[in-house]
């Protein structure tokens, strides 16, 4: 087990992994650089290697495919997670690391919003963006992660070994922060600097189409993590539009006897139907929400098991339960 791996996923970067692998050598020479090459074709994989990286592929196109693979492979007392365009500062990793490994914080979360992003970075609805999801985030979990999206990030083992990596692309960094949420791990900000890529670098992601999916995701997550919330706003919106709907009709059943609209009270009843039906759904995957969260708990023992297992037999006394 490597008492500290930094994970570099890497896709048509030459022109700056030299300078983010060598970067990190400097500021944690203890560490293991990884440099995950995402099937570039300008060398990456190769410049990384010359310049004192471990180098694997990932054939599957996609951030969140390179990081599945990346956490089921490398086993580590703490995880640096770091884009490979030299956008983030190397010099805040050591504190990072010291929040995983001794305060026991289960993700340190780079914080660029806090100071130079938003001048840095050119691109005005990159910056509308990452505050509507912080917002967003925070609003619908009752957190307080002060940047959702950002690629910066340290974790410990528990939560690498325990987070399910069911994303493909950018929306990754929403997902494992949700997660992290849910699970009640221990989260950390660290305000990191942020300088915009070099000249020649081009960012992979597309502002329209990755927004989209990251607005998705989100929706997907507060489904999947809130069910009785998500479900119960159906319910009531289907219970409004019906009551709305079908209030006419009644006024006039009661003032004449007579239901001359016969479609409109059938189609409100089947929404009344309807929301009463999203309500006993959100109610029944609460319940089994419930039992998710006890097996979690039994699976997040056994991974500290294992932990201190490795990390004896890998000779590193110091490691606390």
């Amino acid at each position: 087990m490597d008492r500290i791996a930094v994970l570099i996923p890497c896709y048509i970067d030459a022109k700056t992994i030299v300078k983010v692998v060598k970067d990190f050598l400097r500021v944690l020479p203890e560490a293991v650089i990884y440099v995950y090459d995402n099937n570039s074709s300008d060398g990456t994989g190769e410049i990384a290697r010359k310049a004192g990286a471990i180098v694997r592929m990932e054939r599957m196109q996609g951030k969140g495919n390179v990081i599945r693979r990346m956490f089921r492979e490398i086993d580590a007392r703490c995880y640096v997670l770091v884009d490979g365009d030299d956008t983030y500062p190397a010099e805040s990793a050591p504190e990072m690391v010291n929040l995983v490994i001794d305060e026991q914080a289960d993700m340190v979360i780079g914080d660029r919003l806090s100071s130079s992003y938003f001048t840095e970075n050119k691109r005005t609805f990159h910056n509308f963006g990452n505050s509507l999801v912080r917002g967003t985030i925070n609003r619908l979990f009752g957190s307080e992660i002060l940047d959702i999206m950002t690629g910066y990030r340290a974790f410990s083992y528990r939560f690498v070994k325990t987070y399910p990596v069911l994303t493909k692309g950018f929306e990754i960094e929403t997902d494992m922060s949700v997660h992290a949420i849910y699970r009640n791990m221990l989260l950390r900000n660290v305000v990191v600097t942020y300088r915009d890529r070099p000249a020649g670098s081009e960012s992979k992601l597309n502002t329209g189409r990755d927004g989209i999916k990251v607005l998705i995701t989100i929706a997907k997550l507060y489904k999947n993590y809130k069910p009785f919330s998500f479900f119960t706003i159906l319910a009531l919106i289907f219970l409004a539009l019906s009551i709305a709907f079908v209030s006419p009709v009644l006024r006039e059943f009661i003032s004449t006897g007579l239901v001359p609209r016969f479609p409109t009270l059938i189609t409100c009843l089947f929404g009344m139907l309807a929301g009463l039906l999203l309500f006993i759904c959100g109610l029944i995957l609460s319940s089994m929400q419930e039992k998710d969260k006890r097996d979690f708990e039994y699976q997040l023992m056994e991974t500290e098991e294992r932990y201190l297992r490795a990390c004896r037999e890998s000779g590193d006394g110091d490691v606390q339960p």
